[in-house]
């Protein structure tokens, strides 16, 4: 092993040799792909930087050595269609080891990967188009993604260069014949080589109110990431990580790429469109995953399987992100594996910035304690510091300096970014408080508080009580008007498998949460659906139930 990341962390170790503290050291002119890919690719050429498998059975195993290959020739190519420094390109490539060759490639020459999910529809398509000023779509040819994106290239007035992995289709270059074709790669020369603060990526979040907001990060970003797979997901050099993402989101990169490669570790790559708790089961068995990520959602189906029938010995360390734990699924997976879920907290604009790190004691239903890469405080309105089990926005205290790993600003919009980031704090508009021991537990987003009869009720606490129900899969806790109340607590309840809606199981709901937390948080209205509304990345859009309430 290089241990490469060694020249970009500096730790400072207490007495059991875990960091207590550290800092990131960032070179001014960094590449991921040539400083890390690329270098690993030159000292250690066979070593394994990802196995993938998709439903129908077929696998490859990709050395550093062929990432490099197929990004050099990617890079070529898109250089020999125009593109450059500074151009953007939206990928729309769901779990294809191709967006690995691209996005490297577009690394090496400077232009601007923009990661999209496959679900968008023609109106979501236009609006980034014509936002980001997209110059490629390099597209999947399965479903109708690529005729959501005809449609939308039809509507806009602007050229763009469309092309498709694994097949040729008229109107589109084919991506492995241009790949074939192409020239030798020349890296990028002076003003035309990336700068550490050029934009590298650009990410249209799925927010759960309003238009998606464009994310930018530079060159530099991938190095925040190192602590994502060194003290959170624990990962093996040796072994095989599987974060659950789809390339559209920036788990993506946070699981599978930057952080894991920097470590000099494989990646696991499952290519698969709906998911299965029991073929989720039977890859970790069968593929011997050595780490695991993966949003709640996930481990809430995982935990309703028998899990004795599956061997899940390969697993050393497992972790949870993208909603706040419920207890109660902790502690189901505990039971079951003899495995701890250690959660974490980001956003897109910023890497890992709470964590329960893999030394650290979990306690169930907190994310941790703050990152040392982040200044973290509890904030009230004022913005100033909240006292100790009293419930604050999560902020990021910068200064004047950008925090390595944190985002440029908003794309094409300074107010916005002024208006979460401004006297040199950050606000994620996201709650906690914080317990003695400096754990925080998350409280909900700051426009979720339900205000009933004066008082403040967080949704997620009433979620985690309805979660320890047997018969409660998913649900959402809202606050519905009330022209007495002000707001009442209203639990929109998806079932588990084995149980029905009824009166009588409302009711025995309503009181199990009465007698499992204060009596004032119970939900006064609870309803039981068959599905929860939720964003293409599979937050769940409380905005849409208090709308519904509202009407």
């Amino acid at each position: 092993m290089l241990n490469l990341h060694q020249a970009y962390i500096s730790e400072t170790c207490g007495p059991d040799g875990h960091p207590v503290s550290y800092r990131l050291n960032v070179p001014d002119k960094f590449n991921f792909a040539y400083d890390v890919v690329d270098r690993i690719a030159e000292v250690e050429p066979q070593r394994r930087a990802m196995f993938w498998r998709n439903v129908e059975g077929e696998t490859h195993t990709f050395t550093f050595a062929d990432i490099k290959r197929e990004s050099d020739r990617c890079a070529a190519w898109l250089q020999s269609l125009g593109i450059r420094k500074g151009d953007k390109v939206m990928l729309i490539l769901k779990r294809h080891y191709q967006f690995w060759f691209t996005i490297i490639g577009l690394h090496k020459i400077g232009a601007i990967a923009i990661p999209a999910t496959n679900q968008l529809q023609v109106k979501d398509i236009v609006y980034r188009i014509e936002a980001a000023d997209i110059r490629a779509v390099i597209c999947t040819p399965e479903g109708e993604t690529f005729t959501a994106v005809e449609q939308a290239v039809q509507s806009v007035s602007r050229d763009i260069t469309l092309i498709m992995v694994r097949q040729a289709r008229p109107g589109w270059l084919c991506f492995e014949d241009g790949l074939a074709d192409a020239p030798a790669f020349q890296p990028p020369q002076g003003d035309a080589y990336p700068h550490g603060s050029d934009m590298m990526l650009l990410y249209f979040t799925s927010g759960t109110t309003g238009m998606p907001k464009m994310v930018v990060h530079d060159f530099t970003y991938p190095i925040g990431h190192i602590a994502t797979a060194k003290y959170w997901h624990r990962v093996d050099p040796d072994g095989l990580h599987l974060t659950v993402s789809e390339t559209g989101w920036a788990k993506s990169v946070w699981g599978k790429l930057y952080g894991q490669w920097l470590m000099e570790a494989g990646i696991y790559v499952y290519d698969f469109d709906r998911f299965s708790p029991d073929d989720m089961l039977t890859r970790l068995q069968d593929d011997r995953i050595t780490t695991f990520c993966a949003p709640p959602t996930i481990y809430r189906f995982l935990i309703k399987e028998d899990l004795t029938r599956y061997d899940l010995s390969s697993l050393q360390h497992c972790t949870i992100a993208g909603e706040a734990l419920n207890p109660e699924v902790y502690e189901q997976f505990l039971r079951a594996t003899g495995l701890e879920l250690k959660e974490g907290y980001g956003q897109t604009e910023m890497t890992l910035a709470v964590v329960t790190p893999y030394w650290l004691a979990t306690r169930p239903g907190s994310m941790g304690r703050p990152s040392p890469a982040y200044h973290i405080q509890l904030l009230d309105d004022q913005d100033q510091p909240v006292e100790p089990g009293q419930s604050g926005e999560i902020c990021v205290i910068t200064g004047v300096e950008k925090v390595p790993g944190m985002f440029s600003g908003y794309h094409k919009d300074p107010q916005l970014t002024q208006s979460v980031w401004h006297d040199g704090i950050y606000h994620t508009g996201d709650l906690a408080w914080q317990d003695e021991d400096g754990y925080l537990w998350f409280v909900g987003r700051t426009d979720d508080i339900i205000k009933s009869s004066g008082y403040r009720i967080g949704p997620f606490e009433v979620e985690s009580v309805l979660m320890e129900h047997p018969a409660v899969l998913e649900c959402a806790v809202t606050g519905a008007p009330d022209l007495v109340r002000g707001q009442v607590v209203r639990a929109t309840v998806v079932l588990s498998r084995d149980y029905t809606a009824s009166d009588a199981l409302r009711l025995e709901l309503q009181d199990y949460v009465k007698t499992h937390t204060a009596p004032y948080k119970y939900p006064r209205i609870l309803d039981f659906v068959e599905m929860l509304p939720k964003t293409i990345s599979g937050k769940i859009r409380r905005v849409e139930i208090r709308a519904s309430d509202a009407q």
